[in-house]
């Protein structure tokens, strides 16, 4: 049976402050989003002069290794039950309230200074580093961009001031386009004491899991069809020019069900150019109905390196209305570890269709 540990870690500097005794551990990690942690402590296991929302990380270890790491949001105390409940969100969630930007001081001394928005054309890879080195240098968790490679994708960004844009929205707006991308932040051991976090990301389909049978090596315990995105036709409109005239592009389909309209607006787009991979990113999800399993792994099946959002792989049922026998990308992991160190992992999925880029270029 693996050994989970949870590390309460100064978010900042990414100083580990405390091993944290738990009464129970849930995690989970999303396909280009931050994912959540929830961690159960004894009332009087904390100090709280250190353990703090916004102050504090949580960092949960599978046999020494990191598994999970992200900030913490909020607590709960449980005076009756003599409990305390940690609710944190992915690295990535520490974005959502970091804002794109520039601090220029005012040369007359009259006034304070104003901020600059953010203006770039260059590849996919820059743009995300300028991002983040941007929030790094002013006051950031210090996320490692060693490892963002280019290639060779070009997109232009511009944001004035009062787009005021934060950068969880922009590196999201980023990978859902299409030529577009998965991406995580790696949680490691930085030094013997201290934590550090790394923005990775890579291709679309890049890892792969091994099949997965209903009742042979996992239990499909849901499966649900989506068929609110088709789209005969998609359409990506930017921002009004003040004309009342806005860019747009659109993408289109061959269904057979009566003829059905996407239509998205980006507001802070402000040309075709920028549209168009937006409109092709939205004609590929309405190619079809999404067809979302949601299974747990048998026991002896669960391995963290092998199913994790992005990857895709085989998924064999045969139960009534339910007939698959094709590829799906986990799109969401979860653990659940017990007070006795027992975990379960659930997977949710989706066609792989969905993932797949409507324009190679």
């Amino acid at each position: 049976m693996p050994q989970y540990e949870v590390l309460q870690v100064e978010a900042r500097t990414g100083i580990v402050e405390a091993t944290l005794p738990v009464t129970g551990i849930q995690y989970g990690e999303s396909l280009n989003k931050a994912g959540t942690a929830t961690v159960g402590i004894p009332l009087d296991a904390a100090d709280p002069e250190t353990l703090q929302p916004g102050r504090s990380a949580l960092v949960v270890t599978r046999d020494g290794d990191p598994v999970w790491g992200g900030m913490l949001w909020t607590t709960t105390a449980d005076l009756a039950a003599g409990t305390l409940t940690l609710n944190a969100s992915g690295w990535h969630s520490y974005y959502s309230a970091c804002y794109l930007g520039g601090w220029v001081p005012m040369t007359s001394g009259r006034l304070p200074g104003k901020w600059l928005g953010y203006t770039g054309k260059k590849d996919q890879a820059l743009l995300i580093t300028d991002w983040l080195t941007f929030a790094n240098d002013n006051g950031g968790i210090d996320t490692d961009v060693s490892q963002i490679y280019t290639r060779g994708i070009i997109r232009s960004r511009q944001w004035g001031f009062a787009e005021f844009k934060n950068i969880a929205e922009a590196i999201n707006e980023l990978a859902d386009e299409d030529s577009g991308f998965d991406f995580r932040y790696d949680t490691y051991w930085r030094s013997k004491t201290r934590i550090g976090n790394r923005f990775r990301y890579n291709s679309r389909l890049q890892r792969t899991f091994p099949t997965l049978t209903h009742r042979s090596n996992a239990d499909v315990t849901q499966v649900a069809y989506d068929g609110s995105k088709l789209a005969s036709r998609a359409w990506a409109f930017g921002a009004d020019m003040g004309t009342g005239l806005k860019p747009f592009a659109s993408s289109l389909n061959s269904l057979d069900t009566p003829t059905l309209t996407s239509v998205v607006t980006y507001a802070d787009l402000k040309s075709v150019a920028d549209l168009i991979p937006k409109a092709a990113a939205l004609g590929a999800v309405g190619r079809q109905v999404i067809a979302i399993p949601t299974l747990t792994l048998y026991p002896s099946v669960f391995d963290p390196d092998a199913y994790f959002p992005g990857a895709h792989g085989t998924v064999n049922v045969d139960s009534g209305y339910v007939r698959l026998l094709e590829e799906f990308v986990i799109t969401e992991r979860r653990v659940d570890v017990d007070v006795n160190g027992t975990e379960t992992a659930s997977l949710s999925l989706a066609s792989k269709e969905v993932f797949v880029s409507g324009d190679p270029s």
